[in-house]
């Protein structure tokens, strides 16, 4: 029976970097059944809303799902009423049970000189961030009114120790656990959590508590330091986007959404849908490209074929190549060409 893989182009360059991804994924050698969904903008265009019970059931029912991008000004609005994009992956994540988002950060000594970094602080920077998916203030109850809001924060024992066990199963020597204890219950609960599962089965990992604030400035400091960084909902958004910074463009960073065995997971570029180029043929597909490498290689078990692709890629940026966001003027078509011809 053959692999399905659903696909959501959803908005923006979504679309453009959908194509290239399947001609790189069917020049490795692998044999996908292909299903297509329109999600985010898109689906809200077609159906009125985000994400359709069709579509979450067919991602249900697949092997893997390969996201592009969503969202663009065509949707924003502040009224609570009217659906979003966004809401689509939420719901997505929520419905396939995906707690655990990967968010690999290792740039590449040929794009040194493209983050705005000195090449001697990002040097032999491999991180990985994994942050809480499906809890936090992104999942609390919401209130509105004329005169205030407010966004529950809530977390779970269960939901931090599942979370944290990930980061511990993952890191070779260190796992930074990032909080804002000194101020909210919510991290308190889980730095008790996070230090009674090390000391019960990962002793032998070292571990760190670090405020978010400090976190993030030694993510810009001294990110080499870093291994493992395990956090919650929305410190993990903003941390994992900061990161982009180290490798010189958000257009470089894939990422994994994951759940329990059997869960199919969820694998895209944490860029947005780049409304601003969209059309244009100017968008940098590598962060799609290295998002389908982690499918294949979390989702689907095909570590040669993923490490292919991120080999392909890398000699591909040493022999030159440069999208516009890097610093060159590559189109979409012709970063897809020199990575081929990396195979």
């Amino acid at each position: 029976m053959a692999t399905k893989i659903i696909l959501l182009p959803g908005d923006g360059i979504g679309p453009e970097i959908t194509a290239p991804t399947l001609e790189l994924l069917s020049a490795v050698g692998t044999n996908f059944d292909y299903e297509e969904h329109a999600f985010g903008g898109a689906s809200i265009d077609a159906h009125g809303t985000a994400l359709t019970d069709a579509t979450l059931a067919a991602c249900r029912a697949a092997d893997a799902v390969l996201l592009a991008a969503v969202g663009g000004p065509k949707w924003d609005s502040t009224d609570p009423s009217r659906p979003r994009p966004e809401q689509g992956l939420l719901g997505l994540r929520k419905g396939l049970g995906l707690y655990a988002n990967l968010r690999p950060v290792r740039p590449l000594a040929a794009l040194y000189d493209a983050s705005p970094l000195k090449r001697e602080v990002i040097q032999g920077t491999d991180l990985l961030v994994v942050r809480e998916l499906t809890g936090g203030i992104y999942f609390g109850e919401k209130t509105r009114t004329a005169e205030g809001a407010s966004d529950l924060c809530a977390y779970s024992r269960v939901e931090v120790e599942r979370i944290a066990r990930v980061a511990f199963r993952a890191a070779r020597r260190k796992v930074s656990s990032v909080d804002k204890a000194n101020v909210l219950e919510t991290s308190r609960l889980w730095r008790e959590v996070v230090r009674e599962l090390h000391g019960a089965e990962f002793a032998h990992v070292e571990l760190e508590h670090v405020l978010v604030d400090n976190a993030a400035m030694q993510l810009i400091s001294n990110p080499a330091d870093f291994d493992v960084i395990v956090t919650e909902n929305m410190f993990g958004d903003i941390l994992s986007d900061e990161a982009a910074t180290l490798t010189g463009s958000i257009g470089m960073l894939p990422s994994a959404s994951l759940g329990d065995a059997g869960s199919p997971g969820v694998f895209e570029p944490v860029h947005g849908s780049a409304p601003d180029i969209a059309g244009l043929g100017v968008a940098n597909p590598l962060a799609m490209f290295l998002s389908a490498a982690l499918m294949l290689r979390h989702g689907l078990g095909m570590e040669a074929e993923a490490a292919a692709i991120e080999s392909a890629v890398d000699r591909a940026l040493a022999d030159g190549l440069r999208t516009r966001d890097l610093g060159g003027s590559a189109s979409t078509h012709e970063a897809t060409q020199a990575v081929l011809s990396n195979l």
